[in-house]
């Protein structure tokens, strides 16, 4: 019986990624322009999309970043079904790791990283950064409406939580989030969060991290629904107040991390983050 189940699951796991990858074949949804030139890039900033999403969601705010002089880009984050971002947080931040040493180890010259997430997003930037050693290449962390203490909002999900694992990850006391928290947030990289009451994907007070008082910890209440954190020119304008703040004390770039393991394990640090603030 239970075999008979699995077997069912795996087929219409592989149904839904042919059908997925028809669909994204067709609609380009995580097909973008690449125009950032890595070999001059000072100023790079990673754009991380959500749960459900695409790369094309960052189409507004990556012209107002370009704008102000950076070098964006984002990453196809594929998944079961490919365009939608459904794949295991951990996995992903392991895939993102992964993908940035790439992209360093031929353009050494490059600046230090800045990422800003949004959803689901900015938790596969806070594992990259907490979890996989990404603090040796970050400086700044920005998450828009993005579920640190988990969303019952996750539970609308329930229905293909068997093959979406970040489903049950991003529920309240999930334990994925409980690994998050443990252990310090790195002390060299700023982590703003930037959250609504009027969110309902994130609602309060979900998207909030515990700052302990500590200069480098912030949490930024504006107005704004969950997709609006892509599009208000408000919320820009934070975000770039923020990632400036940043670029004030960017750190050392500190060595290559092509050899961290990988995204399931718990414990994995990539070293000594120093001293910071826990996430929660």
């Amino acid at each position: 019986m239970r075999r008979g189940i699995s077997r069912l699951l795996r087929e219409t796991g592989r149904t839904l990624a042919a059908a997925a990858d028809l669909l994204e074949d067709a609609a380009g949804l995580n097909r973008v322009e690449k125009r950032t030139d890595f070999s001059q890039c000072e100023r790079p900033v990673l754009l991380l999309y959500g749960f459900f999403s695409t790369r094309r969601t960052f189409d507004v705010l990556e012209r107002r970043l370009r704008r102000d002089g950076y070098g964006v880009f984002s990453l196809n984050l594929g998944g079961l079904w490919r365009s939608f971002n459904t794949r295991g947080i951990d996995d992903l931040a392991d895939l993102v790791r992964a993908k940035i040493e790439r992209i360093y180890a031929r353009n050494p010259g490059m600046g230090p990283l800045t990422i800003v997430g949004h959803s689901k997003g900015g938790l596969i930037a806070a594992y990259y950064v907490k979890k996989l050693g990404g603090w040796r290449r970050t400086r700044t962390v920005v998450t828009l409406a993005t579920p640190h203490q988990g969303t019952v909002a996750a539970l609308l999900g329930l229905p293909i939580a068997l093959l979406a694992r970040s489903v049950r990850q991003m529920l309240p006391g999930s334990a994925f989030l409980r690994a998050l928290r443990d252990g310090p947030w790195p002390g060299g990289v700023r982590l703003v969060s930037i959250w609504s009451r009027e969110d309902r994907f994130a609602p309060f007070p979900a998207a909030l991290v515990e700052t302990h008082g500590l200069p480098h910890v912030a949490n930024v209440e504006l107005t704004a629904t969950h997709f609006e954190f892509l599009l208000s020119k408000r919320v820009y304008e934070v975000i770039r107040q923020e990632i400036r703040a940043g670029e004030e004390t960017a750190p050392v770039q500190r060595g290559p991390l092509t050899a961290m393991r990988g995204g399931r394990v718990p414990g994995a640090h990539g070293g000594d983050p120093g001293a910071g603030t826990a996430i929660a």
